[in-house]
C-alpha cells in the first residue's frame, strides 16, 4: 500500500512557534575541510515540525517523551475537515463529521483545520475542539487527537485545557501534521515519537496508509 506523507519537512525555513527555538543546523564533521565523513549537527524545538507532545509538557514531573505509548501512535486513524469552522469545535459537529465518514468507533482522529505551518508561514489562528468535546471523546476511547495546526490548543491559550483533557483522559497528541493533500477518511497512521528521554515533545515522522 503506498505511504502517505503528512509530515512537516523541517528545515531553517519551517516556521517555529513564536519565542521558540527555531532550527539551525551546521557541520561539525566536513569532507571538503578533509574530515572523513560528513557529521551534521543541528540545534532546535523538539516543538519545530511536526511532533507528539508528552505529558510534561503541561504538567510538571509528568512522563517524558520516552514513556509515550506507541499504541496511541500506530493504528486505525481518521481524517475530518473542519477547515470551515471559525469557532471551537464542538462534539455536535465533531460527531456529525463522524457520522458522514461511518466513524463512530475512531479512536484516533485527525482534524484538517487547512491552518499549518507546511505552508511556510506560521497561522494566526485556527479552530479547536472544546474542552468538554475532549472529555466525551476520551470516554468513549479516543486515545489520539492530532491537528495540522501548530497545536490542540487555541494560539492564544495560556492554560491549554485540551491538552491538559488529554493527558488526563488518557489520550496523546500530535501537532503540526500536512494534511493538505489528504481527503477525509479512514486511514492507518504510523506516528512514532523519537525516544528522547525527558523531553516535552519528540519528532515523528508520520505517515497514512488506506485500506
Amino acid at each position: 500500500m503506498p505511504l502517505i506523507d503528512i509530515s512537516v519537512a523541517v528545515s531553517p525555513t519551517t516556521p517555529e512557534w513564536p519565542g521558540d527555538t527555531p532550527f539551525s543546523c551546521g557541520w561539525a564533521w566536513d569532507m571538503s575541510l578533509g574530515a572523513s565523513v560528513n557529521v551534521s549537527t543541528i540545534t532546535m524545538s523538539p516543538h519545530v515540525g511536526t511532533h507528539a507532545d508528552a505529558p510534561i509538557h503541561v504538567s510538571p514531573n509528568a512522563d517524558g517523551a520516552d514513556r509515550l505509548p506507541l499504541v496511541a501512535f500506530h493504528g486505525s486513524a481518521t481524517v475530518i475537515d473542519v477547515s470551515d469552522i471559525t469557532s471551537d469545535i464542538t462534539l455536535d459537529i465533531l460527531d456529525a463529521r463522524l457520522t458522514a465518514l461511518d466513524a463512530h468507533h475512531a479512536t484516533r482522529i485527525l482534524l484538517k483545520t487547512g491552518q499549518s505551518i507546511a505552508s511556510g508561514t506560521f497561522p494566526n489562528r485556527w479552530p479547536a475542539l472544546t474542552p468538554s468535546c475532549v472529555q466525551a471523546l476520551t470516554h468513549r476511547g479516543v486515545i489520539l487527537i492530532g491537528v495540522d495546526a501548530p497545536s490542540v490548543d487555541d494560539r492564544e491559550s495560556k492554560t491549554l485545557p485540551v491538552h491538559h483533557a488529554l493527558f488526563d483522559g488518557g489520550a496523546y497528541v500530535l501537532e503540526n501534521l500536512d494534511l493538505r493533500n489528504v481527503p477525509p477518511g479512514n486511514y492507518h497512521l504510523t506516528a512514532l515519537p523519537t525516544k528522547f528521554a525527558g523531553l516535552d515533545a519528540a519528532p515523528v515522522r508520520a505517515v497514512l496508509t488506506t485500506g
